[in-house]
């Protein structure tokens, strides 16, 4: 069953934006009386569509309870096809929050003009993604942060480096499963340089290594959240 985020609730039925409408009506090709899933609040439904492509509500699904950690992917600008795929397999894999970042050796910049429709762009991944996926919540994007605004993020604040003096991950993750939070920074193409790197350290970062093999940028947000999603798993 198709799964849409309803944006206001009115009487007994929900708004859907117009992209979800041209969904139903022309790619989907959906009818009256058809049935769909709708999120609201983190509250998931079964509505029915009435001729006019409203969402009725016919029940009202008992909701899960989970403790997922609020895990945030801190990822540089990167190439649209490499950054789209993270978005979206990040999405999948249950990250919380994503803040992009400008790094020294990343290869994209941006203007200002572009940022905002860059950012509603990549919402919009995330939102598709949380459909597809099932989830009850989308991703939200961060303005794009400089590594100095990183100070002082609440939880526990990992780079994944490949540093000599980085920890296993595996052997850190076990000895801190007690956090609710985790903030993670992945590197462009190249790496994180070292000064960035070192500064990342002064702001409470801590370099973990992700084993000996050298992952291509996109594969690393992917592997360290299955891993996250293994350790925490309830």
């Amino acid at each position: 069953m198709q799964r849409y985020f309803g944006t206001k609730l009115v009487d007994n039925k929900f708004i859907l934006n117009e992209d979800d409408l041209y969904h139903i009506k022309t790619v989907m090709r959906m009818k009256e009386n058809d049935l769909i899933e709708v999120v609201y609040d983190k509250n998931e439904y079964i509505c029915t569509l009435d001729n006019e492509y409203n969402a009725l509500i016919k029940e009202k699904l008992t909701k899960k309870e989970t403790k997922d950690k609020f895990i945030t992917l801190i990822v540089p600008l990167l190439k649209e096809q490499k950054f789209d795929l993270i978005l979206q397999k990040a999405t999948e894999l249950g990250v919380s929050s994503i803040i992009p970042v400008k790094m020294e050796r990343s290869i994209i910049k941006l203007d200002n003009k572009d940022i905002s429709k860059k950012i509603e762009r990549w919402s919009k991944i995330c939102k598709e993604a949380s459909e597809q996926s099932k989830r009850v919540d989308i991703p939200e994007i961060s303005k794009i942060h400089s590594i100095n605004e990183l100070k002082d993020m609440p939880g526990l604040n990992i780079i994944c480096s490949t540093s000599e003096k980085s920890l296993n991950i595996k052997n850190f993750l076990q000895h801190t499963k007690n956090c609710d939070r985790i903030n993670v920074v992945v590197g462009p193409e190249g790496g994180i340089s070292p000064k960035e790197e070192e500064l990342l350290v002064s702001l409470g970062f801590t370099r973990v290594s992700l084993g000996n093999r050298i992952m291509r940028v996109e594969t690393v947000p992917l592997y360290i959240l299955s891993i996250f999603n293994y350790e925490f798993m309830e």
